[in-house]
């Protein structure tokens, strides 16, 4: 998959391809929907698929201040759409110049002139340009006059209603993976680098990989049964594992993270990349009396996770 984060000065053999738009957070079964759309238009078109979306999410963009909220960050998009046979992402720069840009200079300066895409599909609610004035059919209007194709999907619904990432991420808080799961389309994953801790784990005689979660929507916090896929490194694969999300009461830490301890292991994850998927809620992280009684409750965890893991 070729990655491009600008629409200014790109190659002619990049232009032509269909592309979904949208944010894709979460990458949940209604984008995938969206994407399949595209995807039978590029072929029949013989065009290469192409998601257009945006770093930082607008969200962030305006509102810099609020809770943290998002499902994916960059990288662990990037994973997904890349899974889902995706040609080529424009993963353009949200920044002062494109927030100010009206919808009929968003579709000329970038649909058009920028990337030359020759369809796009989006989802009936989507709206563009400065203060989120153009929708659906305003685009179909510009796509007419600029020579492009524009298709709109409707919404995807489950037996809960309708699929939204406002709906997995109320799963998620409430300690629900699999629900998150059912409307996803696939595992709630945290992915990201293994920093450095202060060890305590190893010292307990549960080594762990630390991974921020620094701008994440915060799932539930506590224990969960998860299965961990190693990205780079030597020990690339996918082991099953129990990890604790949160702010580690035991040790008044405030800075929530995510400590993975992946069953028989031996080696060093520092510096590598993890994706670490949420499968079923164990408890609620807690304070114990003593090291001893921690350390108790670990084992019982472990072996719990074991045994759920085990039925996958």
């Amino acid at each position: 998959m070729q990655t491009f984060t600008t629409w200014k000065g790109l190659d002619e053999r990049t232009r032509g391809a269909v592309a979904a738009i949208g944010n894709f957070d979460g990458v949940h079964l209604g984008h995938r929907e969206v994407i399949e759309i595209a995807r039978a238009e590029a072929t029949r078109r013989g065009a290469p698929l192409g998601i257009l979306t945006f770093e930082p999410h607008p969200r962030e963009y305006f509102a810099p201040d609020a809770p943290p909220f998002r499902l994916m960050n960059a990288e662990a998009k990037a994973n997904r759409l890349a899974k889902l046979g995706v040609d080529q992402l424009y993963q353009l720069p949200f920044d002062a110049q494109l927030a100010g840009l009206s919808a009929e200079a968003f579709a000329r300066e970038v649909v058009d002139d920028g990337l030359g895409l020759s369809h796009v599909v989006v989802g009936v609610d989507f709206c563009f340009g400065k203060g989120r004035k153009g929708n659906v059919d305003d685009l179909q209007r510009f796509g007419a006059a600029m020579d492009f194709g524009v298709t709109a999907a409707e919404l995807l619904a489950n037996d809960a209603g309708a699929v939204s990432s406002t709906s997995i991420r109320t799963a998620l808080s409430e300690g629900r993976p699999r629900d998150a799961q059912a409307m996803l389309g696939h595992w709630h994953r945290i992915e990201g680098e293994v920093l450095h801790g202060d060890a305590r784990g190893r010292a307990l005689g549960f080594p762990t990989a630390n991974m921020s979660i620094i701008g994440l929507h915060r799932p539930r916090f506590g224990v969960y049964a998860v299965k961990v896929d190693v990205l780079s490194g030597p020990h690339k694969g996918t082991y099953d594992g129990a990890a604790s999300i949160g702010v580690r009461p035991m040790f008044g830490e405030n800075v929530p993270n995510c400590e993975s301890y992946l069953f028989d292991f031996v080696g060093d994850l520092y510096g590598t990349h993890l994706s670490v998927a949420l499968i079923e809620f164990l408890r609620d992280e807690a304070r114990f009396d003593n090291l001893n009684a921690l350390v108790e409750q670990m084992h019982a965890d472990c072996d719990r996770a074991r045994a759920i893991l085990a039925d996958l």
